[in-house]
């Protein structure tokens, strides 16, 4: 028998919601290197991110890395490592080398953002429900 680690709903609605606004950077970010030369478009694990969120890795995860490809640019310290960050595989490549499908990554974007809207509600529906046991009435 498999035993299943218990999360406050709240614990586990915040990291729902920071692994799919992780996951939103990702897809924005394919999004606006659609004309990038070599650029390979890229998406998340959403399990594997999620996880990492539950068990204390979030520092890892907090956002992208920013690269400085020139000398006046500001450099940000970059991550080693970024758990499940995957290169997605491309349909039809683009002889620049650029691997980003737009209508993919659209797809992807609104499929994201509503399971970001159903994490907020269920986010503010266990908060509602904590408030109306802490008060006495019904929320």
């Amino acid at each position: 028998m498999k035993l299943v680690p218990q999360y406050d709903s709240l614990a586990f609605g915040e990291a729902a919601l920071k692994a799919r606004s992780f996951r939103q950077e990702i897809l924005a970010s394919n999004m606006a290197n659609a004309d990038t030369p070599n650029y390979k478009a890229r998406d998340v694990d959403f399990g594997q991110v999620l996880k990492a969120r539950l068990s204390g890795q979030e520092q890892q995860i907090s956002s992208l890395a920013m690269e400085a490809t020139n000398a006046g640019h500001i450099v940000m310290p970059v991550r080693k490592e970024q758990p499940g960050v995957l290169y997605r595989t491309p349909l039809q490549p683009s002889l620049d080398g650029n691997t980003v499908d737009a209508d993919t990554e659209r797809s992807h974007f609104a499929q994201n953002a509503m399971m970001m809207q159903a994490a907020i509600e269920f986010f503010g529906g266990s908060i509602k429900s904590r408030m109306s046991a802490i008060t006495g009435q019904p929320g």
